[in-house]
């Protein structure tokens, strides 16, 4: 006897369930892509007025898809050793210094893996897994991302930042 193709109410509801977990969870790494990323990505670009940093970024734009691959390693590989030295420093009771220390490698990480992306998504597109998966991952995060600036919580926030950010602007220029 065949196997009822329909799903049951039960696996449907598990399903959702699921997905409005995983959205809840990936929430805060979108939102740090959207505040971190795209900025520190324009930030790194800066670089390139700088004639051995544009010809750096030349050299990426250049490689091949795998190479495109390969490429994110160096800055997991330069990386390393200051997030050891982190641990090294958090281990002998310097809390702070590690803290501050790994939150400026994670913040270097970002900026260089932002801008890396930039560089060689063209070449990313070459490979047909990535080109199949990237833009289906792209279209569900703006939805997401959509859903999540229309939230209340989102819209007061946002508020509450225009708010301090004007009163900030207002106090600097009244000194």
């Amino acid at each position: 006897m065949a196997a009822d193709a329909r799903q049951s109410p039960a696996m449907g509801l598990l399903k959702k369930l699921l997905r409005v977990l995983a959205a809840i969870l990936i929430v805060p790494v979108l939102l740090f892509e959207e505040w971190g990323w795209e900025p520190l990505a324009r930030l790194m670009a800066q670089l390139a007025r700088l004639p051995l940093w544009a010809r750096i970024e030349q050299a990426l734009r250049n490689l091949s898809p795998w190479g495109a691959v390969l490429a994110f390693f160096a800055p997991v590989v330069m990386l390393f050793p200051i997030k050891l030295l982190g641990l090294l420093l958090l281990a002998q009771g310097h809390a702070k210094s590690a803290l501050l220390l790994l939150l400026a490698a994670k913040l270097a990480g970002t900026a260089i893996l932002a801008r890396l992306f930039q560089l060689v998504e063209p070449a990313l597109m070459d490979i047909p897994a990535f080109a199949r998966w990237y833009p289906r991952w792209k279209a569900w995060k703006d939805k997401l991302m959509l859903a999540v600036r229309q939230s209340l919580p989102w819209r007061i926030s946002r508020a509450i930042g225009n708010s301090v950010r004007r009163s900030w602007r207002s106090f600097r220029r009244a000194r």
